[in-house]
């Protein structure tokens, strides 16, 4: 499979190398965490400094309404540090309550599905543990976006235009449309609403968000489901990252109630089939698709709240549970598994690679593009619907109840190697996550792809239509020979038209020479920098 590598494509810087990286879906959220580097400032720092920029700029895929995971890994460390800061259910929210109502799953955009926001706690909690600059230097560039104004990006002009009837007569909406108009791509917009309420949580603090004016907006926004009190308990947790070996590096990820541990198991069962190490054969991708759909359909019983899952979070990367996988697996014909739930998002993965060695993989997401569509008063933010994460079935391990969290599509990825860092790798896309972090470590380590290269082969996704498992969607990239290929072993192969922007942005850096960062040209806004020339 041969591939021109441009330079930029679409509008997007697709390499940089030097001793320290920031990958983000939004080149001014990229500038953000460079200032901050620049200023003295280390990983954690401008990871901070970035996703605060990112919910100012793309408020259609993340923001301080939403929840947050992270992994942070300190120089010759042992193992990462893993980080959930994902709300938990108001004290309102009762499955026999949304019952009552005549509904089977809980609506988007409704007061049930709004868990408390984590974010904010997420920042603190990686702030007062890693951080080096004070927090007001650290969120001063997001603030700066808010007052001084920023381009609308395509993607952000869609969205808004989908939701103006939604959004635009919400008081926390004004400042996205300005005369009440959605804008258009290029069209600058100033929110000195949700600057405000980031100044405010310089100067005050995690309380700033969890209690006052912005937690009384938050309580009546939910009418009452999620309460000041809810809000007030509500902490980040440090949590044990999973680990796996694989293809010759050791991965990482989030424990439930993240579903990233699809990913590495995966990872695993792909490096077991030993498929040929050429993406362009197809027994590689056959490799890649049967290995994620192998361990796919069993998220939806598998994770859950930590403290309600059937499966203890060590158990879901032990080899011999993996092999009863392996052994149904045929690399001559497609194996028959359960479909499973699909379950979309919109999310923003950033990483960050310093020269001191930290590395930040952190992922953010208000889930359903701007989430629940609920803004909280004049503060400026939208509320994410993670709990539409829930089930309404009785007894299930997920079942939505007061204070659990619910499962969450989030799944970052941290790789080591011999003790050090060698890859920080996420993207967007919530069933697409695992399946596309899977194509890419494929990729990068199993065919030894250069980072720009992974980012320009062709992606695949499948599983994310429950009437119709053997549904394989993919990039045009694909050969008329793969194709027939994967045809012949039971895959129902169908192309896109081109790239698609849903399947990404993935951001990546890896050691090469230092740290090379890649964007996806996917979407056009995606940037890779090294905050030092050279």
């Amino acid at each position: 499979m041969t591939i021109d590598l441009p330079s930029r494509v679409g509008g997007a810087q697709l390499t940089s190398s030097g001793p320290d990286a920031v990958v983000t879906p939004h080149y001014l959220a990229t500038r953000a965490g460079t200032t901050v580097l620049n200023n003295g400032g280390n990983a954690v720092d401008a990871a901070i400094a970035a996703n605060a920029a990112l919910g100012v700029v793309a408020p259609e895929t993340c923001g301080i309404g939403g929840d947050l995971f992270a992994l942070v890994h300190l120089r010759h460390a042992n193992e990462p540090a893993a980080l959930n800061a994902t709300g938990r259910a108001g004290s309102g929210a009762e499955a026999d309550a949304v019952r009552a109502e005549g509904l089977r799953a809980i609506p988007v955009h409704s007061p049930w599905a709004v868990t408390v926001p984590g974010c904010v706690d997420g920042w603190f909690a990686l702030h007062d543990r890693y951080g080096s600059l004070p927090f007001t230097d650290v969120l001063a560039p997001a603030i700066g976006l808010g007052r001084d104004g920023f381009a609308v990006s395509p993607e952000l002009a869609r969205s808004l235009a989908r939701l103006a009837d939604v959004l635009g007569p919400q008081a926390s909406g004004r400042s996205l449309y300005p005369d009440g108009l959605a804008p258009a791509p290029g069209d600058v917009l100033r929110r000195n609403d949700l600057a405000d309420t980031l100044q405010r949580i310089t100067r005050e603090g995690r309380e700033a968000f969890y209690s006052g004016a912005v937690a009384a907006a938050l309580v009546a926004a939910t009418g009452g489901i999620v309460t000041e009190e809810d809000l007030a308990a509500n902490r980040a947790e440090w949590t044990e990252a999973l680990a796996l070996e694989i293809m010759g590096h050791t991965g990482w990820t989030i424990p439930p109630n993240s579903q990233g541990y699809l990913t590495l198991a995966a990872c695993w069962i792909f490096e077991q089939l030993d498929p040929p190490r050429d993406p362009a054969d197809p027994r590689f991708t056959h490799a890649a698709i049967e290995a994620y759909r192998s361990v796919a359909w069993e998220r939806d019983r598998l994770v859950a709240d930590p403290d309600h899952c059937e499966l203890a979070p060590e158990r879901l990367l032990e080899q011999g549970r993996l092999a009863q996988n392996l052994e149904r697996i045929d690399m001559n014909r497609r194996t028959d598994w359960p479909a499973p739930r699909p379950a979309p998002g919109g999310t923003a993965y950033l990483c960050v690679w310093d020269t001191s060695g930290m590395g930040v993989s952190l992922i953010q997401s208000n889930y359903h593009g701007i989430g629940s569509g609920i803004g909280v008063g004049t503060a400026g933010f939208f509320l994410h619907d993670r709990g539409s994460g829930f089930t309404l079935a009785p007894g299930h391990p997920n079942e939505l109840a007061p204070g659990k969290r619910p499962l969450h599509t989030l799944s970052p990825s941290l790789w080591t190697q011999d003790g050090d860092l060698s890859m920080l790798l996420g993207t967007r896309g919530g069933d697409y996550q695992p399946q596309t972090l899977l194509q890419m470590t494929a990729y990068l380590l199993w065919a030894n792809a250069t980072p720009e290269e992974a980012q320009l082969l062709p992606r695949w996704v499948t599983g994310v239509n429950a009437d119709d498992a053997t549904n394989v969607s993919h990039e045009p990239l694909f050969g008329d020979a793969h194709r027939a290929e994967l045809v012949r072993r039971g895959h129902r192969m169908e192309a896109t038209t081109g790239w698609m922007s849903g399947w990404g942005p993935v951001s990546l850096a890896a050691a090469a020479a230092g740290v090379a960062g890649a964007a996806d040209p996917r979407v056009a806004t995606t940037h890779a920098l090294s905050s030092s020339p050279g």
